[in-house]
Formats: C-alpha cells, structure tokens, sequence
C-alpha cells in the first residue's frame, strides 16, 4: 500500500462568519510513503516545516522532489529540520534553467539576504539531481518526469509502485499551447505524466470566469483541469494549488459545481491540508 498525504496545497481560510472547512493555508508539500517506508517528498512550500516537525529525526534518508523554483513551492525548504541534521542524507531532485544547474538556481534562495545560511553550510548530506532525467528508482518507486506548461522551467511527476500510478502536477495550465484544448492530445503538456494515474494531484487555481483575465500566467482553470483528468482516463482527481485570494467556502462551490456540471466518472476530492489517500 502507498500512502499519500497532503501538508500543503496553497489554501485559504474561512472569511469572518464563514464555516471553516480546512483547506489550510500552507504553500505546495505533498509526501508519499510506500509500504516498505520509502519516503518521497513533493516540493518544499511552507507545508514541509510540519512534515519536518513530525518525523523529528527519526529518518536518516529523505527525497525531497521539486516541481519548479518559484518561491511558493520553496519557502519552507530553510526550515525543514532535517537540512539541519548532520545525521540525514537529502536527495533533492529539481530543474535547472537553460543558463543556470540547479545548485546556482537554488543558492540564490539559500543565501543573503533571503536566508541567513547558505546552502554549502547545511549539516545534511546533500546531493542534487537534475531533472527532467531518464527514468529513476527511489525504492519501490520508479519515477518518470518531463517539463509542463508553466512559467519558468517547471516539471510534473509520474510516480509508479507494483500496483498504483500518482501523477503529481501541481502547477499547470493544460489548455495553453494546444490547437485544440481538450480534443488535441498529440500536443497536450503533461498527458504522458498523467495518463491512466490512479491519482492526480493537479492544479485547479481558477474558476472559469477568473482563468479568462489569466490565461499565460501558468495555472489552471477548475474545469480544465477536470477535462485533462478525463482525457488522461485517471481514477482519481486532487484539485490543487487552490487560489489563496478563495476561501473555503469558495473552493467547496467551485469543486460541487465543476462536479455537478461535467458529472466525472473518477471520483474528485478536493486537496486540503491533512487528508490521507491510500492506495
């Protein structure tokens, strides 16, 4: 069994006399633990700290995989404990630029005045590993990886176990580039990422209305991101990235009526902080 949970997804809060449903406000951080104990951690938003925090130094040997270097899927990486740990071996997978590797890119946030100690002075033992890349093992996990569309060099995940597929997609906007969104597959970012995964964790930041005043800007209408589940013939949707400007009340309508009006035939959960899939 592969066990998926979600310590940030870009939430919100309940606005004054609203119901508090708990989407939470941390930024991007997902963590998937295989039956085995092979722990792969999904971008460093502010969401890793309280990851960081539970496991409390009681693993040696973390995989931290970045998606993209924008500050809202890295804010938490200087306080995630085990950087501090001279006992813990980190692999840190992410992309470089057309310029730039991945240990310049990530020195930059890793230093004055952004942060107080660089990155050449963590305790941990360190190793990046450049990415998009062949196919790689991580334990039980083979995990495939190519560039999406979003601004900037930005990556998806597909992550594959003996007996499920989790594609994590986090920022993403499907119907930009294509001739023919959602019909033109041949062109479409993210579908091979994506297709017949159990699980989807996918950018869904936009209502319709919203995403017209955004288009080029990297994420996804709600809508659209329910059409790029359906072509990709996945089982199971995770609405990400929600907008923080939303409250909770507002994602739970967005999600009911993006529901109500496709009528899916995979079942939709909406990310919120805390929430557990197994598979």
């Amino acid at each position: 069994m592969t066990e998926v949970t979600i310590w940030g997804c870009r939430g919100s809060l309940a606005a004054p006399g609203e119901e508090f449903t708990g989407y939470g406000g941390n930024t991007s951080c997902v963590e998937v633990v295989a039956a085995d104990g092979t722990r792969l951690i999904l971008d460093a938003g502010t969401g890793i700290r309280g990851l960081g925090q539970m496991l409390n130094g009681t693993v040696r040997q973390y995989n931290l995989l970045l998606t993209h270097l924008h500050m809202d899927h890295l804010q938490g990486m200087g306080f995630f404990s085990p950087f501090f740990d001279s006992h813990a071996q980190v692999d840190l997978w992410g992309p470089a630029s057309t310029t730039l590797s991945l240990r310049t890119r990530l020195a930059r946030y890793l230093s004055p005045p952004l942060f107080p100690v660089t990155m050449r002075d963590l305790p941990c033992k360190l190793t990046l590993h450049e990415v998009p890349a062949a196919v790689f093992e991580i334990g039980p996990f083979r995990i495939i990886t190519d560039l999406v569309g979003h601004v900037g060099p930005t990556v998806g995940y597909r992550i594959e176990t003996a007996g499920s597929v989790i594609a994590y997609i986090p920022d993403h906007e499907p119907a930009l580039g294509t001739v023919d969104f959602p019909n033109d597959t041949q062109w479409l970012s993210g579908y091979e990422l994506a297709e017949n995964a159990d699980l989807l964790i996918h950018d869904a930041q936009f209502s319709r209305q919203e995403y017209q005043n955004c288009i080029g800007w990297g994420h996804s209408a709600i809508d659209d991101a329910f059409k790029f589940a359906e072509i990709c013939n996945v089982k199971h949707l995770i609405p990400f990235h929600h907008d923080p400007n939303h409250t909770d009340d507002t994602i739970t309508q967005m999600v009911n009526e993006t529901t109500h009006s496709q009528v899916p035939e995979f079942e939709v959960t909406a990310a919120r902080e805390g929430a557990v899939f197994k598979l």
